[in-house]
């Protein structure tokens, strides 16, 4: 991505996690955005924003913590690989 991608996206993730009333989000960004252009090219383009809600879901619900993040991410991308 491009420098100026890169600092819309850090600023657009600090202003939503402050709205959410979220502190320190413990998720790799690159790797949520990985999980959705998986979705979004394995399955159809809508499915990015579904998935990656499902996965952050999956993740808050088992504790939250940056290692519920990563499983939810990785059994994501194998429900997507099938």
């Amino acid at each position: 991505m491009s420098d100026e991608i890169d600092a819309a996206l850090d600023a657009w993730w600090d202003t939503l996690s402050q709205a959410l009333g979220l502190a320190d989000v413990p998720a790799d960004r690159d790797a949520i955005l990985g999980l959705a252009g998986k979705a979004a090219h394995a399955v159809v383009r809508p499915a990015a924003p579904l998935t990656t809600f499902l996965a952050g879901y999956a993740a808050g619900r088992a504790g939250g913590t940056a290692a519920d993040v990563a499983a939810a991410i990785e059994r994501a991308a194998a429900a997507i690989r099938g």
